[in-house]
Order: C-alpha cells, then structure tokens, then sequence
C-alpha cells in the first residue's frame, strides 16, 4: 500500500500552483526505465494503465520504528503491494484493481539485473518477479499475465508511505470490529481513528487480523486509498500552495517512476481531475480461482480465475466502468460499517415519550435500514425516557452495538435474560435512524469481482 502515495501525487497536482513548483518536484524523483528493450507488448487500449507497487524499504527505516512498528526481519526486495489504476480516457475515472502479491505467474525469458544470469520461463509468485528482474520483470509478467499494455510505473517505499500520511495530518479510518494483528502491531478498537504514518503502515500490512489473510487486507488498502483520496480532495489541501509542496515533497522523496512520468503529466492529470473524489474511484481485487494453488517447487500460491480476470481486464482495455451505475447521491448520513448485518437483529420499539407516532417513526426508520423490527411498535412504561436506549441480552453484545450505531447518542443497556430480541426505547433525544451495512466480504474463489466505490467504504 506504500503505492497510494504515488497516486496522492496526481490528486494533488489538481492545485494548480505552476509548472515551476512542479517542476522542482519532478526534479526529486528517482528515475527507473521499466520499459526499456521490451518487445512483443500487448496492444494499447484506452485510458491510462498505472502500474503502482509499494517495495520493502524496511533497510531505510530507523531502529526505534523498525521496533515501534514490527518492521524486523530482513527486506525481501521484492513488490509488497502490486496494483494496476486505470484513469479513463476522460480523466472522470480511476479503477484500481488490487493483484494479490503471492499470485501464481509464469516469468518470461529474462536476465536477473543482480547477478547477469539468464533464466527462461519458469514459475514464480508474482511478488518475486521485482526480486529476480526488477521493475522491468515486473511490468513484463503483468503484461502478459493480464495483457493490458502498462503506460507508467510508479514505485513507492516504506519511509515515502509515513511521511506521506504524517504531513496530510493522519488518515481517517472505520472499524466495525476491533483489528488486532500481534505480527504487526496493529491494535485498534471498534470506531473512527486518525492514522498516522506508523499505524498507517501497519493497517494497510496487516494480514492477520481475520480469516481473510490477504484479500482482507487488499480491502484495507483500498478503503485506505480511498480515504487518502478523500481528505486530499475535501480539505483544502489542493488550494494551499505551501502545504502542497510540504505533502508533494514528502510523497515524492522515496518515489520512483519512468522517464515518461513528469511535469507534464502531473500538470495534465492535475487540471483533469479537480473535481474528482471518491466517489469518481471504484475498487476491486482480481478474481481468485484457487486461494491454494500448489507448485512443485514454489509451495503455495493464489491462482487466479482465468476467464473472470479476462473479462475483468477487457473492461479495463475497453475503459468501461466495473461498478454499477448507481443514481446521484443523495443528500443525507451516510451508512455506517458494523459487525453484524442488520437483517439478522430483531427488534422491538418502543415510545419513551409522550410524542404520539415516535415509536413508528423509529421503527420505519430502523426497518429501512434493514432491520428485523416488529412493525409493532409500543408505549414504554412511564414515557418519561430523555434519552434513546438500546436494551440487550449480553450474550448478543455485538448485535446491541451494531443497533446503536444507528441510533447516534442512543445508551447500550445490558439486561440479562433480554433474549435475542434486542428492545429500543426511543427517549426525547432521538434525532435520526442513520444507515449502517456491512463491509462486502472478501470476494471467494471463483466469484466474479467485488467492485466498491470510494464512497462506499470511506468514513460517514
């Protein structure tokens, strides 16, 4: 994920500050020609294929955050985030499409830019190709594993990724359910956080938070990209020429890209984009065939499903929308993630006050949302209540949670014996049922691709 910064860089050319300002800027990032001898590439198609992978730069991390953060243990040279971002030809769009970084690849005819060695084709975990041939074997085994034609390499490190997040001011986050992972550290409770550099790179490492391994946290990088996104383009950040410089500086100072990425580009891509947000990205992982692909030789590896990721990649190269087209936003709270999918929480309403038609009102409002209410709602005893309480059966605590999150200020009130018929006492403070859902699940193994919109997994 250290790969969202480069693509900060673009949003944030939309400033318009001058080509001079950009230009000093070009001027600090590190040259790498990927491009250079290949032959035999796929046909171009429309729009711009951005091949954005994050390396581990852990060699460049100092003593005191390699043991804040987990980062021991040697660098493995190798690709620890590989991604493809298509911005559509009318600059309306991005799609960025996550490659899970243990994906079976088969690696052309190569010469290993270490030791001078020609290899010939032979499989490989994708991940791997950066170790064994550099950015050049990279781009090549993703041409031909995907055969889209790649226009620009971006490469970013550890060090670029923190700073980045550390002088945006932190990066905002939601949880439904708390992500604890004792290999990197990361530990954070149910709820809204502010990342900074440190927490953001261990959330977007993360892997061992839940059963998802490393779809889960692709996921993660992408809701985190999208929340980069969106502070980038809703906080006045793009019209400040002093902390443009101050973030484009620190995102740039561990980048890489080719020689073809420059000035221009950025300057181009800026004046394209300034109306863009998260709602103008979509996001989705290639289709998983096999989670557990077995190679003689290799061990296990993630094997994609061939027909779905070509479909998939089709639409890129035709520069066709992945997700569905939804109507115009409408105006209102925006749906909150909990751990449990209200469809599964019954509830009974009843009015605290001596409001005629409250209890309707909050019973229709949490059965639009999706919960199982009665449809029945009742007076309280005593009306009397001034605040909205969710009455619970401890054993059904997270079910309680996920119910007061749509009841903003509402008190969670333990009762034993309450059962799993969770009881909502609407008091005089009640305002709104605000929406809540559940984040989508890991796509599985031969299903097609799940494709979210920024908006959709940004923070209400």
């Amino acid at each position: 994920m250290r790969a969202v910064t480069a693509i900060s860089v673009v949003v944030l050319a939309s400033a318009g500050i001058g080509h001079t300002v950009i230009t000093s800027l070009d001027e600090g990032i590190g040259r790498v020609d990927p491009f250079k001898d290949m032959k035999d590439r796929p046909e171009a198609g429309h729009g711009m294929n951005v091949l954005l992978v994050g390396t581990d730069g852990r060699d460049k991390i100092t003593e005191k955050e390699r043991h804040r953060f987990r980062l021991g243990g040697a660098p493995c040279h190798c690709t620890d985030t590989i991604m493809i971002v298509h911005l559509s030809a009318d600059r309306n769009r991005a799609t960025v499409v996550s490659l899970p970084r243990d994906s079976y690849a088969e690696v052309p005819t190569h010469t290993a830019h270490t030791t001078g060695r020609r290899h010939e084709t032979h499989p490989i975990r994708l991940n791997a190709a950066y170790a064994e041939g550099g950015p050049n074997l990279t781009v090549r085994t993703v041409e031909n594993m995907t055969r889209l034609k790649i226009d620009h390499y971006l490469e970013v490190d550890f060090i670029s990724f923190m700073k980045t997040v550390d002088v945006l001011g932190g990066v905002r986050v939601c949880t439904p359910q708390p992500l604890k992972d004792p290999y990197t550290g990361l530990n954070l409770s149910p709820g809204t956080h502010v990342l900074g550099g440190g927490q953001a790179l261990q959330y977007v490492r993360s892997r061992h938070v839940d059963g998802a391994s490393d779809l889960g946290r692709m996921q993660r990088q992408q809701k985190f990209l999208a929340a980069l996104i969106d502070q980038a383009t809703s906080s006045g950040l793009l019209l400040n020429p002093l902390r443009f410089r101050e973030v484009a500086r620190a995102a740039l100072g561990s980048v890489r890209a080719d020689p073809g990425f420059g000035t221009d580009q950025l300057l181009d891509l800026g004046r394209a984009m300034r109306n863009f947000s998260p709602r103008s990205s979509e996001f989705t992982t290639v289709p998983i065939g096999q989670m557990t692909y077995e190679v003689k030789g290799l061990g296990s590896t993630v094997k994609w499903d061939d027909a779905k990721a070509r479909a998939l990649f089709t639409s890129l190269r035709d520069d066709r929308p992945l997700a569905p087209t939804r109507p115009p936003h409408k105006k209102g709270p925006a749906a909150v993630e909990v751990e449990v999918d209200p469809r599964q929480i019954q509830v009974q309403v009843e009015n605290g006050t001596a409001t005629e038609g409250l209890g309707k009102r909050v019973d229709d409002g949490l059965a639009a949302t999706g919960f199982r209410t009665t449809h029945r709602p009742v007076s309280a005893a005593g009306q009397a209540a001034p605040r909205t309480v969710v009455v619970y059966d401890p054993r059904w605590d997270r079910s309680a949670k996920s119910l007061a999150a749509a009841l903003p200020g509402s008190e969670l009130r333990p009762t034993p014996g309450q059962g799993p018929t969770l009881k909502v006492i609407a008091g005089a403070d009640f305002k709104e049922v605000r929406p809540v859902r559940t984040p989508p699940p890991p796509p599985a193994p031969g299903a097609g691709p799940t494709v979210v919109t920024g908006d959709e997994v940004v923070c209400p």
